[in-house]
């Protein structure tokens, strides 16, 4: 059994105020001077406390302010308003909205879960990950406990193939054909960042976290060349068909794009370290050639099949295409049905905002998912991608320093870890490898409608 994993968190505080929900609108105009102002009666202090950045020109009582609207109330001349911040609702787009950004700001601050309040009131489907309900079937008398270290649950996953069966001798003997593999604690790995003003501080802070988390980082190939000493958990993107054998041989895996070559380049990849383990980078399409494609990598021997949606977690390039979990469902299910499912670990990426996301890609048939832009958001991103047109970062994210990005990405991963735990806790399982495809456990909506309200609806073509 693996040795408990712990993540060691510490509070980090963010470089610059954090955009708040709502705003206060403060009318001067009109004030009576009252001997004691309400401002003065703020429980919080926020009046006294605040101050203005004047790196981003922001007041920082957004920041501070709880919202109880004491000071809206109480004001005799009703000069202080409480109004929706537009910068809020600038914030990210339909899937890392501004809600999971300021919740993931705040783990990456504090590495605990964030509680918003007692009970949920919805909404309780969307599209995405959201039409998933997963079985919590313990949760009102779990027996797993895993936060609290009360019972044992391993998120431990491996990487690399399994042997599709045994081999024995004339006499009986086993033969051992034992495959190359990595053993991570955690089922995620870190992703190409797909955008940001990337320094190499931020790159360090990327690989140093994934040296202290035990997990792997996928980097481009020219910046694992800069990241000397982080080899052992950096996974570089070969992107050149020509590669430096003697370089390759410092790394545990290395993954290569898809394309005409990619079998040429994983036989010389394996020349040059046996024991190397070789992922293929494919995109997240659920079409019948894609799923023969992917059938046949798994056969000619890729250790690691990575699927990869794009930003919001759709087929890449299809108009009104799939989303990542239905990807994988069905990219699972072709695997499953030449019976080679298990002999090949699946990676999907794209898409996933919150720790969440996570278990229910491992629920639709992932063995481990990768993180991308949610490792930015904790380096205080907006996700407003104004650096892919060359614009300027308004958290100048490629001025960090190093050693605050790693803490913010542990915290980060940390309350990450600690949701995984409450989740399988409350499914009463305590190993992260059983979740791979347990589709049992989960109520699809698409499917609950379908079998509902599809006989109500259908059409009569007689």
């Amino acid at each position: 059994m693996p040795k408990k994993y712990h993540i060691h968190v510490h509070a980090t505080p963010n470089r610059f105020p954090v955009v708040g929900r709502s705003g206060i609108v403060d009318w001067g105009e009109g004030c009576l001077k009252c001997a004691v102002c309400v401002k003065q009666r703020c429980v919080y202090g926020v009046y006294k406390s605040r101050t203005f950045s004047t790196d981003i020109l922001s007041d920082t009582i957004d920041e501070l302010c709880k919202s109880c609207f004491r000071c809206v109330q109480d004001c005799p001349r009703r000069l202080i308003h409480k109004t929706i911040n537009p910068e809020w609702e600038a914030l990210g787009d339909d899937v890392y909205t501004p809600q999971i950004i300021a919740a993931t700001w705040e783990q990456a601050n504090t590495g605990k879960i964030p509680v918003s309040g007692a009970g949920y009131g919805g909404p309780f489907s969307g599209p995405g990950f959201d039409s998933m309900w997963t079985d919590m079937s313990e949760i009102v008398r779990p027996t797993r406990d895993g936060i609290h270290g009360r019972e044992y649950i391993s998120t431990v996953v491996d990487l690399g193939r399994r042997p599709g069966y045994l081999k024995f001798g004339s006499e009986g003997n086993l033969f051992d054909e034992s495959q190359p593999f990595i053993r991570i604690p955690i089922p995620l790995i870190f992703d190409v960042l797909p955008f940001g003003d990337l320094s190499p501080q931020v790159w360090k802070a990327v690989g140093a976290a994934a040296v202290e988390l035990q997990t792997l980082a996928i980097v481009p190939e020219t910046v694992a060349r800069d990241l000397a000493g982080f080899e052992n958990n950096l996974v570089p993107l070969l992107s050149d068909d020509r590669f430096d054998g003697e370089w390759v041989k410092n790394f545990r895996m290395v993954e290569i794009p898809d394309g005409d070559k990619a079998l040429d380049r994983k036989e010389a990849l394996k020349a040059i370290k046996p024991n190397l383990l070789v992922s293929i980078r494919m995109q997240a399409l659920a079409s019948k050639e894609q799923a023969a494609r992917v059938a046949d990598y798994a056969r000619a021997g890729f250790d690691l099949i990575h699927f990869v949606a794009d930003e919001r977690g759709y087929e890449p390039g299809v108009e009104d295409g799939l989303h990542i979990k239905d990807v994988i469902r069905s990219l699972h299910s072709a695997l499953l049905s030449e019976g080679i499912r298990d002999e090949v670990t699946v990676m999907s990426s794209g898409g996933v905002a919150m720790a969440e996301h996570v278990i229910k890609s491992l629920l639709c048939g992932a063995n481990v998912v990768g993180v991308d832009i949610p490792l930015l958001i904790a380096l205080e991103c907006r996700v407003c991608r104004n650096c892919r047109e060359g614009g300027e970062c308004p958290v100048d994210i490629s001025g960090i320093d190093a050693r605050w990005g790693v803490q913010r990405i542990i915290n980060l991963i940390g309350a990450w870890h600690n949701q995984l735990l409450e989740m399988m806790g409350a499914m009463g399982i305590r190993e992260a490898r059983r979740l791979r495809g347990e589709q049992g456990r989960v109520l699809f909506m698409e499917d609950l409608e379908r079998e509902t309200f599809g006989r109500l609806f259908a059409r009569d073509n007689s």
